[in-house]
């Protein structure tokens, strides 16, 4: 009797997640000492700013908060944004002055992977996580690590499952699967050798694994085979 249980799928980690949902937050009228305490208290390196709507308007992170230790003949010449931005900061007496802005947000059905490259490209430690215009968590660069740490077998459990059963639709016992810290290793035998490089493309979108290793070999090379004219023997 074949299987008619619903087809299980490669997990792939949204920022809902894995993100957390209570967030600590100030107002565009937070004095600095209560924003540099809330932190500390907290033990977090940024706070989203939100207005009377609940809207989130910018960040302030403790390079922010680093500003104001800095004396003002301290600061360098010129009047370029950037350095007029760093004099204002470093006079600020409210959140508002001191967060920087627009806030950089993420939705909370954002692809995982795609936070952490925008985390990467833009340089900061935390995004502020916004459905709708309302802010429902915050996400950092350890929640993001998070989802490396699964256990091998969690790992090699979606791989056979997920990618191999759910995705390709084989039988799991006809590919042998280990998984060692994050590195999955791939050996059998497949019927075309397209299906050499989805499996490992597709082991390789499983949370937690660090890099793929396929020995798996093929019975048929489909790579350069061309589809038959459909009108070549129809007599046309």
């Amino acid at each position: 009797m074949s299987d008619q249980s619903p087809a299980r799928r490669p997990i792939r980690l949204n920022v809902e997640d894995v993100m957390t949902p209570a967030v600590v937050t100030v107002s565009l009228d937070t004095p600095f000492k209560q924003v540099g305490e809330l932190m500390a208290e907290h033990r977090i390196s940024a706070v989203p700013v939100v207005d009377g709507d609940g809207a989130v308007v910018g960040v302030v992170s403790e390079a922010d908060l680093m500003l104001k230790s800095e004396a003002p003949e301290g600061e360098p010449g010129g009047w370029g944004r950037e350095s007029r931005e760093r004099r204002a900061k470093t006079q600020a007496q409210t959140a508002e002055g001191l967060m920087s802005a627009p806030a950089i947000t993420v939705g909370p059905l954002t692809p995982l992977a795609g936070a952490a490259r925008l985390m990467r490209k833009q340089g900061v430690k935390r995004l502020p996580v916004v459905d709708g215009g309302r802010l429902v968590g915050i996400l950092s660069r350890a929640d993001v690590l998070k989802s490396y740490l699964r256990a091998d077998d969690d790992i090699r459990s979606d791989v056979l499952e997920g990618v191999i059963r759910g995705s390709m639709w084989m039988d799991p016992a006809t590919i042998e699967v280990t998984v060692e810290d994050g590195l999955v290793r791939l050996s059998g035998e497949v019927e075309r050798r397209s299906e050499v490089d989805i499996l490992g493309t597709l082991a390789l979108g499983v949370e937690g694994v660090v890099a793929v290793e396929s020995n798996l070999t093929f019975r048929f090379d489909d790579r350069h085979v061309t589809a038959p004219n459909e009108h070549r023997h129809s007599g046309v």
